[in-house]
């Protein structure tokens, strides 16, 4: 049996994470939201940085970045492995 995990709206969590900004303790606002500490945390962290709960939202310039060099990576390999097919077609004509 697996567990589910809650989804919650990010109205919930910008709520949360200005309750621990105001000064709530993280074992206050879990007890009395049934919340996990690292949830707290986290949400908290997230809407200091960016204002967004997304995990691209909350992305350093440099996770960014990589990411656009990795996809441009696989673009160039999937390019170059067409050319190679061409060039084989080319050869055996």
């Amino acid at each position: 049996m697996t567990k589910q995990s809650k989804q919650y709206t990010d109205e919930f969590k910008a709520q949360i994470a200005q309750l621990r900004q105001s000064g709530k303790s993280m074992e206050e606002l879990s007890r009395e939201y049934r919340l996990s500490q690292s949830s707290i945390h986290r949400w908290t962290k997230q809407y200091a940085n960016s204002g967004k709960f997304g995990v691209k939202a909350n992305l350093t310039d440099v996770e960014k970045e990589n990411r656009a060099l990795n996809k441009e990576v696989k673009q160039l390999r999937m390019e170059n492995d067409i050319l190679k097919q061409a060039a084989l077609i080319m050869a055996r004509k």
